[in-house]
């Protein structure tokens, strides 16, 4: 689908601001107060002042918060239409609000919707912002004198639901795999595994990947962490960077607990004009691409990312692009995993001068909820815009590798070029053989990869993917305790046990003991 000239969307305004808890001007901002100023921001990016801008918004899509993503009611209480309250906010009024569905794919999701549908003439100017108090609701959790940001403004809003439903099932959930670090420390062990490596030096590679992140966030006025950390520093085991769930410290994990909120705003060059929006501001979308890879447990291959890659790769083909020609890259970083999959499959090494991140990444930046990505775009628009040229990648992972969004964008014009669903969906969810899996397992198996949690006391607890010899069936299982001690020292990947079920859990013990 190829847009008229006039209706050729572009990004003319971004937003960032944050709301450090330790900062002398500390604002107390809810989730909405953050989106909200990250939106004027944007407004006020474009075009001054932003009086045009701001009226010729149809559309304001907000990135959904932390405190609305799960079933429990927001702990400080929450808007009761949170885009609606954003707009008021604001002070606009737009016609459509949505609010998206979970997922660190939702930002760039929604730049490649919103502009699809203002290239096809539904919308001229399309907001979406979000934000995420974080470290205010982790403060004042339990104290009497916490704020309340319950919010009752009303009004029209597509609401497209938290969407848990395709990352998480029964299974998942009694397996502790709604905690992220264990999820993806699963992937990280069998890409471990796989290189033949063992955890020090697995761990020294996550410092190695991770310590030019450090270098971005340390010059980076809005990152949680602005200090650098070398490869030796970030890999190894101190009282200060315990292990969570191995392979990973705690310097390289997501840190959650900020106070962020960030925008952008999408135009027709048309309305853009119109505005007033010099032109210089315009910001391109070249290429994109949104995939979804089958879920976890049905992956043969549970080291690669499949997602990532292919996404990456649609996204640089849509763009007429080479991997090579990328100036500055945004890959999300939650945990190495999602970064590693991208740098495996494009050929890519940690080493590279262009380096991964344009925030600093989620353990050093911060990692705001599902809303990173949108800090990612425009720190990216940012740096085109003073480059003048060049192209600024942003991958964006949501769930287990399950979803991924990719944008490509520059300064230089470029005319809208859709791709049909499939092709924008990617071979991911649709090539890929899918392994069979078994809610309760019983009977021999191997393990294909595993995860062990570390407390104050050493490992505690550990869960591994298996396939059980009989039929190659796919199944989630708690290590029994002699499992988690042997891990201390030993390779676990390609152990024989013995699964059982236990209740709604299955467990598993060394085969030479039953």
């Amino acid at each position: 689908m190829n847009a008229s000239p006039g209706s050729t969307p572009v990004i003319v305004g971004v937003g960032q601001v944050s709301d450090p808890l330790d900062s002398p001007d500390y604002r107390c901002w809810s989730s909405v107060e953050l989106a909200a100023a990250a939106g004027r921001a944007a407004i006020q990016d474009a075009a001054g002042s932003g009086s045009e801008v701001a009226a010729a918004i149809d559309v304001l899509a907000g990135i959904r918060p932390f405190e609305m993503s799960g079933p429990m009611q927001p702990p400080l209480g929450g808007a009761a239409n949170y885009p609606r309250a954003i707009a008021r906010k604001i002070g606009i009024d737009p016609p459509h609000a949505v609010l998206e569905m979970v997922g660190g794919q939702s930002p760039q999701h929604l730049v490649t919707e919103s502009s699809t549908r203002i290239a096809r003439g539904e919308f001229d100017a399309v907001l979406i912002t979000g934000g995420e108090a974080l470290s205010t609701q982790a403060h004042f959790l339990g104290r009497d004198d916490r704020p309340d940001f319950t919010d009752h403004t009303g009004g029209q809003i597509d609401d497209r639901g938290a969407g848990w439903d395709y990352y998480l099932d029964d299974n998942l959930l009694a397996h502790e795999l709604f905690t992220a670090p264990a999820a993806y420390a699963l992937i990280d062990t069998a890409r471990r595994a796989a290189l033949g490596i063992d955890p020090a030096a697995y761990r020294r590679e996550i410092g190695e990947l991770f310590s030019p992140f450090t270098e971005v966030a340390a010059t980076n006025p809005l990152a949680a962490v602005q200090r650098g950390g070398t490869a030796d520093e970030l890999a190894s085991i101190t009282v200060d960077n315990r292990l969570i769930w191995d392979p990973y410290p705690r310097r390289t994990i997501a840190r959650e607990k900020v106070n962020l909120g960030a925008a952008v705003l999408i135009m027709s060059t048309d309305a853009a004009r119109a505005a007033g929006v010099p032109r210089e501001k315009w910001i391109f979308l070249h290429g994109h691409a949104d995939v979804t890879d089958i879920p976890l447990l049905e992956r043969p291959r549970l080291d690669l990312g499949n997602a990532a890659v292919d996404a990456v790769s649609v996204a640089l083909e849509s763009a007429d692009v080479g991997v090579d020609e990328v100036t500055t890259f945004d890959l999300y970083s939650c945990f190495a995993a999602p970064v590693f999959a991208v740098l495996d499959g494009l050929g890519l090494h940690a080493d590279d001068p262009r380096r991964f991140t344009v925030t600093g990444g989620l353990p050093f930046f911060g990692g705001p909820g599902n809303n990173y990505s949108t800090h990612a775009i425009a720190e990216t628009v940012a740096a085109l815009r003073s480059a003048g040229d060049g192209f600024g990648l942003v991958g964006a992972n949501g769930g287990i590798l399950d979803k991924y969004s990719v944008g490509i964008y520059s300064p230089a014009p470029k005319a809208w070029r859709g791709t049909d669903k499939d092709a924008a969906r990617g071979p991911a969810s649709t090539t890929h053989t899918r392994l069979p899996v078994v809610r309760h397992a019983d009977g021999r198996a191997r393990i294909d990869s595993y995860t062990v949690h570390h407390g104050s006391e050493g490992p505690d607890r550990g869960i591994m993917i298996g396939s059980l010899r009989g039929d190659g069936s796919r199944f989630l299982a708690y290590l029994s305790e002699e499992l988690c001690e042997l891990s201390v020292g030993e390779e676990l990947v390609g152990l024989d046990v013995v699964v059982r079920a236990d209740g709604p859990r299955n467990v598993a013990d060394i085969a030479s003991r039953n």
